[in-house]
């Protein structure tokens, strides 16, 4: 199924993948478990396979993963085809690198990104494609100068393909990242796309790449800046209660993941964003006035922090 298009895709996913798993290894200092899977034919309605990189207990990072797959089946599950229900149906192929860590400092955010290219087939007709993607930033304490840091570097990546597109994708990550139930944001927003094949196949792919090339840039400046302040249980305590956040949107919003788990993806894949320590309270609300509440207040917002 695979084209010489879809190859080139393929081939700077691996390479990004390696890259941002070799800079995490040094500044965590532990080796990532590297996990190749394969599904094989007949076994689900998914076949394909990818690259879990993971850490667990590290000293920087208490969780994280940075996984390449690759899939592909027969017809298009429901979240897949919400926004283009012509496609329903279609054979399809996707492949995409999607990464989070969660840093054991609660001083040092959580951070998602991924970058994906979808192919949608049907016998006689052309092939409907798209690329995907994005970074977000999460914190438990806010940094004011992470937040225009992290949202500068994501304007720059967009810059050389048009003033238009990071306001777009800014607003677009806010109003996805968004915990309807909650009525609040997961954190302080970044940049995401979907459905993108504007600027034709080449411009594109290129705009992906600078996308997925940024996150570097973007996050391991405030990580190192971060990650060895000092801190307590009151600290650990908030950490757990908002990562609890992080879990309602993963399990009842992203369609990632809902596009994983109807389509019979790997579980260990694609639940491996989940954090691993994390608590829920009942009707709880931070004290008035204490740098728990900042975060709601000075954080939670939307603004235009580039």
């Amino acid at each position: 199924m695979t084209t010489p298009t879809a190859q080139a895709v393929k081939a700077f996913l691996l390479d990004l993948q390696s890259r941002i798993v070799g800079a995490l290894e040094d500044i965590d200092g532990k080796p990532f478990l590297r996990d190749e899977w394969q599904r094989p034919e007949g076994t689900s309605p998914i076949h394909g396979g990818g690259l879990s990189c993971i850490i667990e207990e590290g000293n920087v990072l208490e969780r994280g993963g940075v996984a390449f797959s690759h899939v592909y089946g027969e017809s298009l599950p429901p979240s897949a085809a919400a926004n283009r229900p012509e496609i329903a149906g279609r054979s399809w192929e996707a492949m995409g690198v999607s990464l989070v860590l969660h840093p054991r400092n609660p001083y040092a955010p959580t951070v998602h990104m991924n970058v994906r290219f979808f192919t949608a087939i049907e016998e006689g007709k052309e092939p409907v494609w798209w690329f995907g993607g994005g970074m977000d930033l999460t914190p438990y304490y806010g940094f004011e100068e992470d937040a225009v840091h992290f949202h500068q570097t994501c304007k720059s990546a967009l810059a050389p393909f048009g003033d238009e597109l990071h306001p777009r994708f800014k607003k677009w990550c806010d109003d996805y990242f968004y915990l309807k139930h909650r009525k609040e944001p997961r954190g302080v927003g970044g940049i995401f796309f979907d459905d993108f094949n504007a600027l034709g196949f080449d411009q594109s792919f290129s705009m992906m790449q600078h996308v997925g090339n940024g996150f570097l840039d973007a996050y391991l400046p405030i990580l190192r800046s971060r990650k060895d302040l000092s801190y307590g249980e009151r600290e650990r305590d908030f950490q757990a209660y908002r990562r609890g956040r992080y879990v309602e949107f993963n399990l009842v919003l992203d369609r990632g993941t809902l596009f994983g788990l109807q389509s019979g993806g790997r579980t260990e894949s694609i639940l491996m964003s989940l954090p691993p320590v994390v608590k829920w309270r009942y009707d709880w609300a931070p004290e008035l006035g204490s740098a728990e509440a900042k975060l709601y207040s000075d954080f939670l917002v939307h603004r235009d922090w580039a």
